[in-house]
């Protein structure tokens, strides 16, 4: 039998997280153990609030039967009670929230609501390859905008130009910011929604790291500058180390949620019920966050206190859980990283080039970094810490 994959799958480059599992896969078949920065999941056990929720709802929800496409009633109640403590907005559960299998399920699915083919969506760079790939496989084009260290890793106006957001249909945004750990204030936020607002492009901001921060102020979403016009993608997975629950939601304006909503009925099933009852009492409970941010707020330090001995910028991030480290002029970031995969050093990590696109006039954004998720142990962060003090630059 003769087939072929589609012209999407065909086409498709490797995806950088899982080129960075491959990595890792070659050293421990060569018998070598590294210490993986690589990918952004925490190897912090899941809350045990959130474990015992689980065991729970398994037999409660013995005869559940299919979970509600948009999430159950309490779920969403839960996840606007905590919108309302953390960012002091009131978002209505019944029309402005749904469930979701996760942020990634968003991202990729979102462009599916909206975009029609060839139409525009404005993407980071360097940033989450899903808002491109998701933009691609609804047949829109995904138009690259830089995030650079001179501007603050934030949008710059001189290129989001009013005549670029006319053209496009949506606008990625995605603070606290992975890979850079900036933060956007709520002046930024709201002059981006007031200016997709007057140029009829939808903002979505993806708020998967909104509990991780290191600044005296917690960050705030874009839902404050007003729901109108705006969408925010929220995740389970880094605030309270659910990565393999697979449960967030996304909120905001109630005409973009219904026809988010229309798709996701054609696309799953919803979010398993006894998942989200975990997910309701993991968003009830704020110590296992405050002991998560202390945690990654040590791993950041001994990582970039090691990175600064060895030569290196001084790249502390004020949120999320990366270091988006510069590297010495004329050093390309697979060279660094490659560098660093050395069985002496034996430490992974994500070339900035594979998470940025190139930009015209801009280059790669994302190359002349590479990106530290602090995700191993605090031991093994200091065991790396020794190792990277060591490299000759």
């Amino acid at each position: 039998m003769n087939f072929e994959a589609s012209r999407r799958i065909t086409e498709l480059t490797a995806y950088a997280f899982a080129e960075v599992d491959r990595k890792v896969d070659e050293l421990r078949g060569r018998g070598i153990d590294p210490i993986d920065f690589g990918v952004g999941d925490p190897t912090v056990p899941t809350p045990e609030v959130a474990r015992e929720a689980l065991k729970r709802a398994a037999d409660t929800r013995a005869r559940a039967g299919y979970p509600s496409y948009v999430g159950a009633p309490e779920f969403r109640a839960a996840a606007a009670s905590w919108m309302t403590r953390r960012f002091g907005i009131d978002v209505d559960p019944d029309t402005e929230i749904a469930s979701s299998a996760g942020s990634k399920e968003c991202v990729f699915h979102a462009p599916l609501a909206f975009v029609n083919p060839g139409d525009e969506v404005l993407v980071p760079s360097p940033g989450y390859p899903p808002y491109a790939r998701g933009t691609e496989f609804a047949g829109g084009s995904a138009v690259a905008y830089p995030l650079s260290p001179e501007a603050g890793y934030l949008p710059d106006p001189e290129f989001l130009t009013d005549e670029r957001l006319r053209r496009a249909k949506m606008l990625w945004i995605n603070y606290p910011n992975s890979p850079s750990g900036a933060v956007a204030s709520l002046d930024v936020l709201t002059a981006l929604a007031d200016r997709c607002r007057a140029n009829d492009c939808l903002l979505v901001s993806d708020e998967a790291y909104a509990d991780i921060w290191f600044t005296d102020e917690p960050p705030p979403s874009a839902l404050q500058a007003g729901l109108e016009g705006v969408l925010s993608v929220f995740s389970l997975s880094k605030r309270s180390a659910m990565t393999c629950y697979r449960v967030g939601w996304i909120a905001g304006d109630e005409r973009a949620l219904t026809a988010y909503k229309k798709l996701k009925t054609n696309v799953d099933s919803g979010t398993p019920t006894f998942v989200q009852d975990a997910a309701i009492a993991a968003l009830g409970d704020e110590t296992h966050v405050e002991e998560f941010r202390e945690e990654y707020r040590r791993k950041r330090d001994l990582l970039c206190a090691a990175l600064t001995d060895a030569g290196l910028p001084d790249c502390t991030p004020e949120s999320a859980l990366y270091i988006w480290q510069r590297l010495p002029a004329g050093m390309s970031s697979v060279e660094f990283a490659t560098r660093l995969l050395d069985p002496e050093i034996a430490v992974v990590t994500t070339p900035g080039a594979w998470l940025g696109d190139e930009i015209e006039g801009y280059g790669n954004p994302g190359e002349g970094h590479v990106r530290f998720a602090l995700v191993p142990s605090i031991e093994d962060c200091e065991i790396a810490a020794e190792k990277i003090r060591r490299l000759v630059l």
